[in-house]
């Protein structure tokens, strides 16, 4: 049966994780495009993540949450019938992304420094403002041989790469910590307990024609489904009534 995926953070720090997840997801795509609109959609990832990177210490807070998943896994090793091999080498990839985050200089440091991206990340903020008129520079790099474009994409990128790597590991171990089971929204409304949990995932069919809001925090949240289409409610609708779908607290 198809179904749509959605994700919601029960706390503020995974918010912020999911967006630079979604920005660098959107870097890794361009970067891999010939499209030359899509050097649009690199450079506005780029200059978001290093928006979010001025405002919080994401190297910190990620080393800490590292390190706290670290100490959970070790108590998988005490656990009869647990692959030791497999958790020995989760942990050992822990430390390694570990190490190279906290080795790393100031994320994002290089990038500040770099004067054509110093110049055109201003001009980004503004409705249009890359026009060929507002920047030249950028209307000169987007002309260019596609390799030149190719190597400067690669080398900003991996001024990130430490940071990449430490928080697709440490979603991916989160994620993979709850199991999805199946649920039921009885007039398209759901409560429950998520004690200690950081992450929500949510599998819903769309044949019912709704999409989830919810709202929560570590220890309890709600999901309440509505209607995609004006005029509709989940309520009213026969289908809807009861809507089955799975969930993932993690």
């Amino acid at each position: 049966m198809q179904t749509t995926r959605f994700e919601h953070p029960l706390n503020e720090k995974v918010r912020i994780y999911l967006r630079l997840e979604y920005l660098l997801l959107q870097i890794h795509h361009a970067h891999d495009s010939d499209d030359p609109w899509q050097y649009q959609v690199f450079f506005r990832a780029l200059f978001d993540i290093l928006d979010i990177l001025d405002q919080v210490q994401v190297k910190s807070e990620l080393a800490k949450d590292l390190d706290k998943q670290q100490l959970q896994i070790k108590q998988w090793l005490n656990v009869d019938g647990v692959d030791q091999t497999a958790v020995l080498a989760l942990l050992d990839q822990i430390r390694s992304v570990h190490h190279s985050l906290i080795s790393s200089p100031r994320l994002g440091q290089h990038l500040r420094e770099d004067r054509f991206l110093a110049g055109i990340k201003q001009r980004f903020s503004l409705p249009g403002g890359s026009c060929c008129f507002d920047l030249p520079t950028l209307h000169h790099w987007l002309h260019l041989p596609f390799e030149r474009k190719q190597a400067d994409m690669t080398a900003w990128s991996s001024q990130l790469q430490p940071m990449a790597r430490a928080l697709q590991l440490w979603l991916k171990v989160t994620r993979e910590s709850g199991q999805f089971k199946p649920r039921v929204a009885r007039n398209g409304f759901f409560q429950h307990d998520a004690e200690n949990a950081s992450l929500l995932r949510l599998q819903v069919c769309p044949s019912y024609g709704v999409y989830p809001m919810i709202s929560g925090h570590r220890s309890r949240f709600a999901v309440r489904f509505l209607p995609f289409d004006e005029g509709q409610t989940a309520a009213g609708n026969p289908v809807a009534e009861c809507i089955e779908f799975t969930l993932a607290i993690c």
